[in-house]
């Protein structure tokens, strides 16, 4: 693979790593499972159908927000979060991708 085919995949793989740190946490599966079921939801919305405070949710969410796992609304004076992984999910397609090409293949074995 030329060395520009690495760096790429290598700047895409890199560009992953946020998501990928949303998704290795349990609570935060959690979160994302509430936000699939319920669409939009408030702090404390939230915080009543976990085991976690207010704070750890508001943690939580500042992580994944800043993964563009979710987006924020301001609508008065509360905030709604929801789901908003359409780019990121594409971008770890293309990821898996170019490890399907470019990753030596297990058959043979």
């Amino acid at each position: 693979m030329p060395n520009t085919d690495i760096d790429n995949s290598m700047t895409l793989l890199k560009s992953c790593i946020p998501i990928f740190t949303v998704l290795a946490d349990e609570n935060r599966h959690l979160i994302l499972k509430l936000l699939l079921e319920n669409g939009a939801m408030r702090v404390n919305d939230i915080t009543e159908n976990l085991h976690l405070s207010r704070p750890a949710v508001s943690h939580h969410l500042k992580i994944m927000l800043s993964a563009n796992a979710v987006s924020v609304e301001q609508i008065g004076k509360e905030r709604f979060y929801s789901l908003a992984m359409k780019d990121e999910i594409e971008k770890m397609g293309e990821l898996v991708e170019l490890m399907k090409r470019y990753c030596p293949s297990n058959q043979g074995k």
